[in-house]
């Protein structure tokens, strides 16, 4: 090997430089791979209620082959599955308690007195030790990754590495004024990454330009079916909400509204100030599409430095019948040879960035398997399409096995023309739809009884 990684440090590999982590031969890196998933597994088997409860189910004590993983790989509903009525009723002691299951930190010595947000819960956890951060899916019910500070210098090394990798810019020795079409924070995952990570990136608070200066507040995300349906009622006054943040709603609503023209005219000014500079930009790829579609009849390009960068991700959600040459017209629109993008889980700390061939290389602390339909695993060789499961040995404060819902065609050779090594991900990558097996009718490896019964423990129904 021409570096030296102990498997019972696989945070410690993120600090390394990403062309010597693809560099490593493949079965070097495997082995290593397994050893770590080993150590990661028995350290945590019985720390964690959670992943406790379905290895004993699934009578997995060790693991002796990477596959012997798949049976105690939580599917992403695990990080949702309470009660919708704690959150409703804001019961901290059993949103507490639900959380606490899912974590190798004991919760019950947190204080929760006096709680009446998700927002000031979320500010509690981190004062307690805990990074927790939340996305929402389709069905709009947060999930909730239990994620600490025993993580945080793992998750910025990778973040600074893929980054690098993306884009070509080292942050650690360059930055750049960065835009980012969102809001200024919060604790939505992606939300708390910018704070975390791409505020310094920029060179301070200063050179981090953000679309409104605002944070989200969770529980309006928490609540947003909720609030809705109440209001079209007329009953929202009802759920005893705190005053403020129905204004806060208020005024979220109002920018959603103006969202598009303010976007425009924010780009717009950003253009303006920073031509002939070399700057960032970050946002969803439908937005970014959107400004450069609008720009473009115009008949505007943008004037930036050589060298600067575009980053999306996202998909394009939320962009109805886009041209099949929408990364063209932003590239052009922009002014960039390449626009930066990576793939990977919320849950997961590893990140597989996108290479000039255009694959998504996996790097060697995160990963990847596929199943097939009955939640078997696919052959490691050739070309292979399946449901991904991501296995991420970084973590000491959550099970960083999961099983997602999309389905990847994966590239176990090592051939790939960028010359980057590792497993690698086409980038089409499909949702399943939920009569194929999607969101709520995941098949998983090992006992589905089992499963079950694991799923109803985590809810508290058991």
């Amino acid at each position: 090997m021409s570096i030296s990684l102990l498997p019972d440090n696989p945070g410690a590999w993120t600090a390394r430089r990403f062309e010597d982590l693809y560099a490593i031969p493949r079965e070097e890196r495997e082995k290593l791979q397994l050893d770590a998933v080993r150590i990661n597994f028995a350290r945590m088997r019985n720390k964690i209620p959670a992943l406790k409860k379905l290895a004993d189910r699934q009578g997995v004590e060790h693991i002796d082959k990477i596959e012997d993983v798949l049976p105690v790989c939580f599917d992403h509903r695990v990080l949702k599955n309470y009660p919708i009525q704690i959150i409703e009723n804001r019961d901290f002691a059993k949103l507490t308690g639900w959380l606490d299951k899912l974590t190798a930190h004991d919760l019950t010595k947190m204080d929760i007195t006096g709680l009446t947000t998700i927002e000031g819960w979320l500010q509690r956890l981190e004062a307690f030790g805990m990074l927790v951060t939340y996305s929402s899916g389709t069905t709009g019910k947060l999930s909730f990754v239990p994620r600490s500070y025993d993580e945080l210098p793992a998750w910025k090394f990778h973040f600074y590495n893929v980054n690098r990798a993306c884009s070509g810019i080292d942050h650690w020795k360059e930055h750049l004024p960065t835009f980012s079409p969102m809001y200024r924070g919060g604790y939505q995952t992606m939300m708390k990454m910018m704070d975390l990570f791409n505020v310094e990136m920029a060179g301070g608070p200063e050179h981090y330009h953000t679309l409104y200066q605002s944070h989200i507040p969770a529980d309006l995300m928490a609540l947003s079916g909720r609030l809705q349906a109440a209001e079209d009622k007329g009953e929202i006054m009802s759920l005893g909400l705190d005053q403020a943040l129905l204004e806060q709603r208020r005024l979220m609503l109002e920018q959603g509204r103006r969202r598009e023209a303010d976007m425009e005219a924010w780009f717009g000014k950003m253009i303006h100030d920073f031509k002939g500079q070399k700057i960032k930009i970050g946002g969803t790829f439908a937005d970014l599409y959107r400004v450069a579609k609008a720009g473009l009849e115009k008949g505007l390009v943008c004037e930036f430095a050589q060298g600067s960068v575009v980053s999306g991700g996202g998909g394009m959600k939320g962009y109805k019948d886009a041209p099949a040459d929408w990364e063209d017209q932003i590239k052009h629109f922009f002014g960039v040879s390449r626009i930066a993008n990576q793939y990977g889980f919320s849950e997961c700390i590893g990140n597989a960035p996108l290479c000039e061939a255009g694959y998504f290389h996996f790097l060697p602390y995160t990963v990847p398997l596929l199943m097939d339909g009955e939640g078997k695993a696919l052959p490691r060789e050739g070309v292979q399409k399946g449901r991904l499961v991501l296995v991420d040995p970084i973590p000491m404060s959550y099970w960083g096995g999961f099983t997602s819902g999309d389905e990847v065609t994966m590239h176990w050779d090592e051939k790939c023309d960028c010359g980057w090594g590792g497993p690698r991900a086409e980038k089409t990558i499909r949702r399943f739809a939920e009569n194929e097996g999607g969101d709520d009718k995941i098949t998983c490896a090992g006992s589905q009884a089992a499963y079950n019964e694991f799923m109803e423990f985590v809810s508290g129904a058991e």
